[in-house]
């Protein structure tokens, strides 16, 4: 029985490393993440929608409270956004960071403007319009930043200029156009529509209408994310564009807006949406911290065992063949002296010579023999599953074949039978023969891009691993040559990898074959044989 599996690696617009959060695809677990939210979010507005109407009294502390935790959040999503930038720079990001800024921004601007806030009139502003206009240009400028990101996501541009001047001109426009519409909607405030004349709480038409065109244009930068998703950053973009939807509906359906159930519900909605993306954001990179710090930390391991292999061995070397070149150096020097004696003393010269080639046999067998010493203590086979060195290599080359849009197809025995073999030595097999196949596909169109690893059992009591990419095949004249050393069809290369591939897996009496080779792909097959049932502990 085999166990079939299909992952389809969301593309991306640009595969150079290093990885960033944002930009890397949705995982199956951050989408059911994400609808939990989702779900969670529509049934909290469901509870409330009955009682949006209900007025339960003015509370001042609320919005400066509130909207400075959501300020601060925005402006830190922002400063991560710029950061992922700088470390990838893909121009998208600078408009999802300039919509988090207009909306931190905006946000602490209408706190300062609402009436009850931190005056009773405000401290900017006329204390009626002011909260509102600041209120529209918030969502309008977020939405519309949210839009540029989704229509030009996927363009794939340079730039002439640093990362540093592009986030540099990036601040200084947000910044630039939040001050010329901050004069705007405070001191000619009495220039623009007005959304409430004789009550704070009583809002005009024009201030339904307002909110009706604003749940239209969040809508359809919602349904524009859909369409053109791929990545996780999309995913909970959608998410908070969602979470903002009850603040429109509340607005848009109600007259007596401010202070009533649906409007305090509304700001609580708008806290978890601004605070979304920067948890995500902050969850991801502690995850990845955290993988990289312990890869970090293994690759230190292997390097001071390495370090105290070498050292041992040299060690071990340099004192068993210090003895006999001494005795090598000492016959030689006697035998000199020989040949100046007159008559030549022959038989002491054959004895000499004789010492010599003992000695020098002496010292080829201690190489030899710490040679195998250190041979069999990195070289430790046990009773393993191949199946699951073939999971492993997956995962962690699983970034490298997101970003190069590769679908991973697995057909894997479902009782698979145990080998004996050095778990980490086949785990470098089968990476080398992963990123072979990776980079076989570079020059084959996106969609055709498709990875297949499987097991079966074969004949003699063998179970084969197969690698299958879907790349331009190697030419006829090469494949007899591809496992000689130091042969290589690479530009870059040094044609070491699948000789050192096939050593390995003959030291456990397997073998390491092309199987299949033509224009629309190669096929490489590992055979290792079973280990018997009743050797398995």
């Amino acid at each position: 029985m085999l166990e079939a599996n299909t992952r389809q690696h969301a593309p991306t617009s640009d595969r150079d490393v290093p990885v960033v959060v944002a930009l890397m695809p949705a995982t199956s677990r951050q989408r059911a993440v994400a609808v939990g939210v989702v779900v969670a979010l529509f049934v909290v507005a469901a509870l409330v929608a009955p009682f949006a109407n209900v007025q339960i009294g003015r509370i001042d502390s609320f919005v400066p409270v509130l909207q400075t935790v959501l300020s601060a959040a925005d402006l830190l999503t922002a400063t991560l956004l710029f950061a992922q930038y700088s470390v990838q720079p893909h121009r998208a990001l600078l408009a999802v960071a300039s919509g988090y800024l207009f909306s931190g921004s905006a946000a602490f601007l209408q706190t300062l403007s609402f009436p009850g806030g931190y005056a009773p009139g405000g401290i900017i502003g006329d204390g009626y319009n002011t909260p509102a206009w600041f209120f529209v240009l918030w969502h309008t400028t977020f939405a519309l930043s949210i839009l540029a990101y989704a229509l030009f996501k996927n363009k794939n541009d340079t730039s002439v200029r640093s990362t540093t001047a592009n986030i540099a001109i990036t601040l200084a426009c947000v910044f630039g156009a939040m001050a010329a519409l901050t004069w705007l909607v405070t001191t000619e405030v009495g220039y623009l529509p007005s959304f409430y004349t004789t009550s704070v709480t009583l809002q005009t038409r024009l201030g339904n209408q307002i909110n009706v065109a604003l749940l239209l244009l969040g809508s359809l930068t919602l349904l524009v994310l859909f369409v053109r998703s791929r990545t996780m950053l999309d995913l909970w973009l959608m998410v908070t564009l969602l979470a903002w939807l009850p603040n429109f509906l509340v607005a848009a359906v109600a007259s007596s807006v401010r202070f009533s159930m649906g409007w305090y519900a509304a700001r609580g909605f708008a806290l978890v949406a601004s605070c979304m993306l920067l948890s995500v954001l902050l969850t991801e990179m502690t995850v990845l911290y955290s993988r990289l710090t312990s890869a970090l930390a293994m690759q230190r391991r292997e390097r001071a065992n390495r370090l105290v292999s070498i050292d041992a061995a040299t060690a071990a070397i340099a004192h068993e063949v210090r003895t006999p070149l001494a005795s090598i150096t000492l016959n030689a020097s006697t035998a000199r002296q020989l040949v100046l004696v007159q008559p030549p003393r022959l038989e002491e010269m054959n004895e000499i010579l004789k010492d010599i080639e003992a000695a020098s046999l002496r010292v080829g067998a201690t190489i030899a023999s710490v040679r195998e010493l250190f041979k069999e203590a990195a070289d430790q086979p046990t009773k393993m599953c191949i199946e699951d060195v073939a999971r492993q290599a997956l995962r962690l080359l699983q970034h490298e074949l997101q970003f190069n849009e590769i679908s991973v197809v697995t057909e894997l025995l479902a009782a698979p039978p145990l080998v004996n073999a050095d778990p980490a030595q086949l785990q470098q097999v089968i990476l080398n023969l992963i990123k072979n196949a990776i980079e076989a596909m570079n020059s084959v169109p996106v969609g055709d891009r498709r990875l297949n690893v499987s097991t079966r059992l074969g004949k003699n009591s063998h179970v084969l691993l197969s690698v299958q990419d879907t790349g331009a095949g190697i030419h006829p004249q090469d494949q007899s040559r591809i496992f000689e050393a130091f042969f290589t069809t690479k530009p870059a290369g040094m044609g070491l990898g699948l000789a050192v591939c096939r050593r390995i897996v003959e030291r456990y009496a397997g073998s390491l074959v092309l199987a299949e080779a033509s224009p629309k792909g190669s096929k490489f097959e590992v055979a290792l044989p079973v280990v018997p049932p009743g050797n398995t502990p």
